[in-house]
């Protein structure tokens, strides 16, 4: 009718990479018990140090951001209030006290997660829409995420917004202390439908450093791609492997083998679970001669979005070749999440999940129910086993 057409104009400016130091302090690894989340934390507050991008940080939490380790970052970076600190907070005894400013960092919102993810699609956004990139992440338990304001994420996805999603305490078993309210086993199976999404289920610390260095350049590198991530980390402290040497591309497509140990069978295994693909690993050694094979899969999804495109031999079969025996997948996540790559495992498959609702109880317990702990996942290898002798 001769009125203006609506268009949407970007010039994007990339930002700088930051430097090497922040990544190669999980390179090393660490004998101290460190959670996942914890490392993820440590990272974002070295990289707020950078000189050139560190100021571009957003970090975004709607409650219990000590939960998360991020105390570290209050005498430092602050909380945002536009009316400073106006109250004398009943941790100011402490070290890392609760400490509001009108130049703050951190985005406080309460609980309210809706209000939370507002304000991370603004930052995610501000690089159309203001023409300066903002790199926000969103920490939040994953119970709360995809489940509680997933159509805000699809939003999220259509205004092209960039940054982390950060689902901590993930998984069904890992969160036992208040019963099924905090048991997520299916986040990643949401965040898959998600065309723009980015979905990742680090086991360690150089995993989440490698993901996080790879989603800033694809995000705010030269090509500037309109994705977003979401990494999903544990409250499980744990020894830190270092880095092995040549998986950095494994990391980022999705599967890498972690420990070889015979390749009788396969054990593929993501986030925390890794932890007890790796013990049913010694024992099937030590009690039974069985040897297997380790593998970290770090994204179930990118591997099966790359199977799906790939117009040659997708990355997941790239990795298996010269391998034979049974694959036995297992997560702290429902079957399904796995089990979204099996069409293009050519043998035996079996997967292992927490399918069901959350309960209460030890970890330990709440995993032997769920039949992922090393005790069953050995018995599940010790039977693909046997069935493909006899096969």
């Amino acid at each position: 009718l001769g009125g203006p057409i609506p268009s949407r104009t970007v010039s994007h400016r990339p930002l700088p990479a930051p430097a090497e130091r922040p990544f190669q302090s999980l390179a090393k690894g660490s004998k101290q018990p460190v959670a996942t989340t914890m490392a993820f934390v440590r990272l974002v507050k070295d990289l707020m140090r950078d000189p050139e991008t560190g100021r571009r940080w957003v970090p975004i939490v709607p409650d219990e951001a000590r939960t998360f380790g991020m105390e570290s970052l209050f005498p430092t970076a602050k909380i945002y209030s536009p009316l400073g600190q106006r109250y004398e907070s009943v941790d100011r005894d402490l070290l890392l006290s609760y400490q509001e400013a009108v130049d703050g960092q951190l985005l406080i919102e309460g609980i309210t997660e809706a209000g939370s993810m507002a304000s991370f699609t603004a930052a995610a956004s501000s690089y159309a829409t203001h023409g300066e990139a903002m790199i926000p992440f969103y920490i939040f338990y994953s119970m709360f995420g995809w489940q509680r304001t997933g159509d805000q994420m699809w939003a999220l996805a259509d205004q092209l917004g960039r940054g982390f999603l950060i689902g901590a305490t993930a998984g069904r078993t890992t969160m036992t202390g208040e019963g099924l309210q905090h048991a997520d086993g299916h986040s990643q199976l949401l965040a898959s439908a998600n065309p723009a999404c980015l979905a990742y289920d680090p086991a360690f610390g150089y995993e989440v450093a490698e993901i996080v260095r790879e989603g800033l350049r694809r995000m705010y590198g030269p090509d500037g791609e309109d994705v977003f991530y979401y990494l999903t980390l544990y409250n499980e402290p744990l020894a830190q492997p270092a880095m092995p040497e040549g998986v950095r591309e494994g990391i980022l497509k999705g599967i890498y083998r972690y420990s070889a140990g015979g390749g009788q069978a396969h054990l593929l295994a993501s986030g925390t679970a890794i932890h007890w693909a790796l013990a049913a690993q010694r024992l099937l050694q030590e009690e039974y001669g069985v040897g297997v094979d380790v593998w970290s899969v770090t994204s179930w999804s990118e591997l099966r979005r790359d199977a799906m495109t790939s117009t040659g031999v997708p990355y997941l079969r790239q990795a298996l070749a010269g391998t034979e025996g049974p694959v036995i997948a297992v997560s702290d996540w429902m079957r399904a999440v796995p089990d979204q790559i099996s069409p293009w495992i050519d043998r035996p498959w079996t997967s292992l999940g927490t399918d069901g609702f959350g309960l209460s109880g030890t970890r330990e317990s709440v995993r032997e129910h769920f039949g992922v702990d090393p005790r069953s996942i050995a018995d599940a290898v010790l039977k693909s086993v046997e069935e493909t002798g006899r096969s």
